[in-house]
């Protein structure tokens, strides 16, 4: 069984080297890593080629590269993973495990950072997927390239409108094994004003506002 992993980037050249060194161990066991640019005017495409198996660039935003990514895969299963985010050492084997049972899944999260309330963040984060059946990009999304219908290609909350469709297929599978994703941006804005503006922006998205909109107050 082949694993597809999709990276969207932008502007990533800080951390795309490490990012993908981390993956060369699934690379040597048959797995393919694919980077889907949106555009990046720094070092990221020259630094992704020697360190991944093919690189395509798309429109920016997540859900049109993560497609991009996603029609030059040749795996069995795709996993969507972001830059700042690692996996465990047996990903593949915990998604193939995953998908012999469920169509799709995702990891556990855990954020890393000096402030203590990060830790409350991949808490609540898990809890509310668990109990939800939502996922969300820094969960290292995966899904059977056969049930794979796309994603929506909108400004923001494409990781949310995926769930909701792959939900009509089942529920997800909910790995407790933890993926570790790096808190650089909740710490650069503030934890606790990142932590309302992301409810704030999820309540508004429930509540029928488009992402264009959502997009731009993410942006603010």
């Amino acid at each position: 069984m082949k694993l597809s992993i999709v990276i969207p980037a932008l502007d990533e050249a800080e951390r795309i080297r490490a990012a993908l060194q981390a993956l060369a161990p699934l690379r040597r066991r048959g797995h393919e890593v694919i980077l889907a640019d949106g555009g990046s005017t720094d070092a990221t495409l020259e630094l992704a080629a020697p360190l991944c198996d093919r690189v395509v660039s798309s429109a920016r935003g997540r859900g049109a590269q993560m497609n991009a990514g996603a029609r030059l895969a040749t795996g069995d299963a795709l996993l969507f993973l972001h830059a700042d985010t690692a996996l465990p050492s047996a990903a593949d084997r915990l998604v193939f495990e995953s998908l012999q049972r469920r169509r799709w899944g995702r990891f556990d999260v855990e954020i890393e950072g000096r402030h203590p309330l990060l830790k409350v963040v991949g808490w609540t984060m898990n809890l509310r997927s668990r109990l939800t059946g939502i996922a969300t990009g820094d969960q290292a999304i995966f899904v059977r390239r056969a049930d794979f219908a796309g994603f929506p290609e909108i400004a923001l909350m494409e990781d949310i409108a995926f769930s909701r469709l792959m939900k009509r297929r089942g529920a997800p599978a909910c790995l407790r094994s933890r993926v570790s994703t790096s808190g650089r941006r909740w710490e650069s804005r503030g934890v606790l004003r990142t932590i309302v503006l992301m409810w704030r922006l999820r309540l508004l998205y429930f509540l029928g506002a488009r992402p264009e909109r959502l997009a731009r107050l993410y942006d603010a």
